[in-house]
């Protein structure tokens, strides 16, 4: 039975042209390969599985070709590639700094730097996971690192490089390998696939591909565990069973809920992939990315920025025709609230339906479901929020009080009645109401004194010292004053208590009653604290103390104490 090689060593890139998703680096190593201008030194950097150690090795074996191309790749014929190639070459050494991490390594390989090659120009070192050298290693690396013979080449790989010290970072050259993005992962997948004879969707490769997270080797080893599960052929339902990831067809299904405002189906549809064992917190997550891709798919330009197949790029833009942008904003916004405030909800799956109730449509908040309305009469009008009063200080608010509408002549139409079916869950219980921003505010500007100003004021503090005593403690402790143009000027020593807007909105409210005007203008000025002077030294501590309590002087005198300074 032959040998199983696994994906990620079998298509293991021999050639700069067959690096995934790194051209400006090979492009950069392959022109200084060609001019010459070969530093000392390099540091590949970057996440796991981009490709850095796989670079390293395939510059070491084209800087020591006898032959190579016109593209500066290696010829895989002369005596110094083959070598390469049957991991016989003894001018490339490898170091896996995680496990030979020690001071003795170093020496060991400083030993080797003084003899120089034999077949072909450079010995190269390659040391991976290099910040995994202890300190002493450092410093036993850096002076050969700095002053190196002209034949030896070092090519430091790391995934983490801020723990390596920049005495070290300073003598190389520094290349910052990125993540590989979906689309060059399905391609590059797609290619595998067809030179194993596998029949792979489209969109399950991508799937693997979002799951690699940017780590081809990450991608390539899944890529094996489905033609395992699956054979030859590999299906987007086997993708998403096997790897335990959530089927979009849930998300667009939730947002055709929400724009119909069916949040029977809703709950049903949550109470599903809960059973199915996700977590709601990735529920709540694939939502905010499914909302994101449909705000991308109303622009044409922005279209490809969506890491999704083109099949399901088509799916997008059709579902965002029917999605207006506010609505998306909005959906995006409360979808963000929840994943923040999440690990500190105490009922997590309550917490999730709540975020998507929120996300519906104000006009479709009136039904629970389009099938709970009754034949034959015409749905409510949707009720709009009223504007809540903002109190800003020092800026003129006035108070709106809704004065009585008269009774009508003319008959009025019967409310439409609303039908509960058993299992329905309604967050309406009450009838629509009719707007009453539209009623005009009436204003009130009977003249008052300072006397009324403070006992209304007075009165204020008394009769809410009990439901709030912290706001009340803040404006009781200086009166206020009436100056020019209804101008109220009002102290407090802490900014807090002017930011209470309930409160104060509740303060503006009683002196609009109390003085029958509310013209007036509120003014705040913040009182400094005193600062206490600090004792610091002995004989102040004992002035502060004597100062407080005469006797400790007379207590001094008479028992002849002295200070010691």
């Amino acid at each position: 039975m032959e040998n199983f090689i696994v994906s990620a060593r079998k298509y293991r890139p021999s050639t700069f042209d067959s690096v995934v998703g790194q051209h400006a680096i090979t492009s950069t190593l392959q022109n200084a390969i060609r001019n010459n201008t070969l530093a000392q030194a390099f540091l590949f950097c970057g996440p796991r599985g981009v490709g850095k150690t796989t670079c390293a090795r395939i510059m070491a074996k084209t800087i020591n070709c006898l032959h190579p191309t016109e593209d500066m790749e290696a010829c895989n014929e002369c005596e110094s590639c083959v070598s390469f190639n049957n991991n016989a070459s003894f001018n490339i050494f490898e170091l896996d700094a995680a496990s030979n991490s020690g001071v003795d390594d170093i020496r060991a390989l400083i030993d080797q730097v003084r003899i120089p090659p034999q077949i072909g120009k450079y010995k190269v070192y390659i040391i991976d996971e290099v910040h995994m050298l202890s300190g002493a290693a450092f410093n036993a690396f850096l002076k050969t690192l700095e002053e190196p013979p002209a034949y030896a080449k070092f090519i430091l790989a790391t995934t983490e490089k801020h723990k390596i010290l920049p005495t070290i970072l300073s003598r190389c050259q520094i290349f910052d390998f990125k993540r590989i993005t979906v689309e060059d992962i399905t391609k590059h997948l797609q290619k595998i696939a067809a030179k194993e004879g596998v029949n792979a969707e489209e969109e399950a490769l991508n799937i693997i591909a979002q799951k690699a997270d940017g780590a081809l080797r990450d991608a390539l080893s899944i890529f094996d565990q489905m033609v395992s599960f699956s054979g030859n052929n590999i299906t987007y339902k086997d993708v998403i069973a096997n790897l335990n990831v959530l089927d979009y067809e849930y998300y667009f299904g939730m947002v055709e809920n929400i724009l119909a405002g069916d949040i029977n189906s809703m709950l049903l549809l949550i109470n599903e992939v809960v059973n199915k064992g996700f977590d709601p917190q990735n529920f709540i997550q694939g939502m905010a990315s499914h909302l994101r891709n449909l705000l991308l798919g109303k622009d044409q330009r922005v279209i490809g920025l969506m890491e999704v197949s083109n099949q399901l790029k088509e799916r997008y833009a059709k579902q965002a025709e029917r999605c207006d942008t506010a609505f998306l904003l909005k959906a995006l916004d409360i979808a963000n609230e929840c994943d923040i405030n999440f690990r500190s909800a105490n009922n997590k799956r309550l917490h999730l339906e709540v975020a998507l109730m929120k996300m519906v449509p104000t006009q479709q908040q009136q039904v629970s479901s389009p099938s709970s309305r009754i034949e034959g009469q015409s749905q409510p009008k949707s009720v709009q929020p009223k504007p809540q009063m903002i109190f800003q200080s020092a800026m003129r608010t006035q108070s709106v009080e809704q004065p009585q509408q008269p009774q009508p002549t003319q008959p009025q139409p019967q409310p439409v009645q609303r039908v509960k079916r058993a299992g329905t869950i309604s967050i309406l219980d009450e009838e629509p109401k009719k707007k009453e921003e539209d009623a005009p505010a009436e204003v009130k500007n009977n003249p008052f004194t300072q006397e009324m100003l403070v006992g209304a004021w007075t009165k204020f503090v008394e009769t809410n010292k009990n439901t709030s005593p912290n706001f009340v403690a803040g404006i009781g402790k200086y009166q206020p004053t009436l100056n020019e143009n209804n101008e109220i000027h009002y102290q407090v020593d802490n900014m807090l208590v002017v930011k209470d807007i309930n409160n104060m909105g509740k303060l503006r409210d009683y002196l609009s009653k109390e003085l029958n005007n509310n013209q007036f203008t509120l003014v705040h000025h913040i009182v400094e604290k005193p600062k206490d002077d600090i004792a610091y030294t002995d004989r102040s501590r004992f002035e502060k103390m004597a100062e407080m309590n005469p006797n400790v002087l007379t207590l001094k005198k008479g028992l002849g104490l002295n200070i010691d300074i």
